[in-house]
This record gives structure tokens, sequence and C-alpha cells, in this order.
């Protein structure tokens, strides 16, 4: 049976998410309508049309004419289906703010970057813009070398083989796989991540990996703030962020049933 045009619109329109979704999440080369549609075997004009009906619509983006990425509706949606410890950490998130006045972050990691599904509230501080759906270089950012905590050296070798670290981050930034395994390295010593001025000029952020009960990693929990809010106290806002992480992880936040005795 033949499909209506709307639902040949729809299925091609999540065929043409999905390619830029993965790429993108691959940290392949992004693609302009020409390559998408090569890529997808459909008209020019079609995947043109659908993917300015998409980036209408949040779920992809384009910046000057440039190759198509995922949009930030897309996350934000991603996010919004997440699982319930997600949308729970909102009250864990601004007790942070309370107790020490930074910003505070839930992460994930997708590919070489990392996602944001939730953010605390004051990011008009200290020039913040975050929004959930934002995502940024795993590799020169407090969350995402907190989502790398349990891996390798070979394991991140091989995750950023691809990956151009010139130009990217702040001046504190890793410029090899390498260097960031180096990294990991003193973090796991002092116990937590410590990224100053990796991806911003005068950021500071501090991050814990956030288990489920099984004891694998499923967030980065992380405040940002400046040098002088957190050189110093690091060791007693990670001691915070452990026992936030910690609570986030159990299976009540996690939404699993808690094991009989």
């Amino acid at each position: 049976m033949d499909m209506s045009p709307e639902a040949s619109s729809l299925s091609q329109g999540l065929r043409l998410v999905r390619l830029v979704t993965d790429r993108e999440k691959q940290g392949r080369q992004l693609l302009g309508v020409s390559q998408l549609a090569a890529e997808l075997d459909m008209e020019q004009s079609r995947v043109s049309r659908l993917a300015q009906e998409l980036c209408d619509l949040g779920l992809l983006e384009r910046v000057d004419r440039g190759p198509f990425r995922t949009g930030p509706r897309f996350f934000a949606l991603a996010a919004s289906l997440n699982a319930g410890w997600v949308r729970q950490s909102r009250a864990e998130l601004e007790e942070l703010v309370s107790a020490f006045g930074l910003r505070a972050r839930l992460s994930v990691l997708d590919g070489v970057r990392v996602l944001l599904v939730r953010s605390s509230t004051n990011n008009s501080v200290l020039g913040g813009f975050a929004k959930p759906g934002m995502v940024t270089p795993v590799w020169c950012t407090g969350s995402g070398r907190a989502l790398l905590w349990d891996s390798s050296a070979a394991d991140i070798e091989s995750l950023l083989a691809d990956v151009n670290f010139i130009g990217v981050g702040g001046p504190a930034a890793a410029h090899s796989a390498a260097e960031v395994a180096e990294f990991m390295e003193r973090d796991r010593r002092q116990g937590f991540v410590l990224a100053a001025e990796e991806f911003e000029h005068g950021v500071w952020e501090l991050a814990v990996p956030v288990r489920e009960a099984g004891g694998g990693i499923v967030a980065a929990l992380s405040v940002l703030g400046s040098r002088s809010s957190l050189e110093e106290s690091a060791p007693e806002i990670a001691a915070v962020l452990h026992a936030t992480s910690l609570r986030l992880g159990s299976p009540a936040h996690l939404g699993l049933q808690p094991l009989s005795p």
C-alpha cells in the first residue's frame, strides 16, 4: 500500500534527521544539501525543503549556509523524554546553587560531545547561556572528562582518533588524545575533574561522574565558576558533588526497583 504524502514526508524527514545526528555523533564530517541528497538517494530540491522545515522546527540547524547539524529542539525533546531522574535532578542542582552560588549542570555523553540535559536557574551569571540541548567537546570540558572517568588511555585514543583539536576550546585545552589521558590520570589522583579554562577563558569547571546502581557512568555533574570561587575550595565542593551524584544515581532517582534484602 502506498504511503500518504504526509507519511512519506515524515519518513523522509526522520531519515534526514537520523543521518545528520548519526554523523555528528560519530564525529564525521557534516554534510550540505547536495551531499545529504546523495547519501539518502533523494532529489536535492526535496532534501532542501525538508531540511529547511526541520531547521524551522529546531530539529536541525545550519550556520551561514554551511553543513547541517543537530538542532537544540532535538536535544531538548530527547531530554524531556529521558528518565525521571533527569527531571528530578532540578532540585539537586538548585541545592548546589544555594550552597556555593555556582552554575550547576547535568550532562550526558553523545559520541565525542557532551550533551547538556539540565542546568541550574542562575545561568545569567558569569556569561552563562547554557540550556538543554547545548553540546560541547568531550575532551576540553570538566563534564566531558568526568564522563571519560573509566576510560583507559587506549579508549580515549580510539574515541578521539578523528577529532581535530586545533582551534577548539580555551587556553588550557588539550591538543591531543594523549594529553587528555594525562589530564585524566591527574584528575583520578585527586578524585575529581577540575578543568581550568579548558573550554572558556576565565571559566573553571569542577565535575564528577554520576553512576547507576551497577556502577556504570550515566551522567556528569558539574559546577562552573571563576578561579577564585573554585581553586581553593575544590576538595570541599567535590565532596558535596560526590554526595549529590550518589543520590542521583540511587535506584529511587533512576526509577529502578530496589533489590530485596
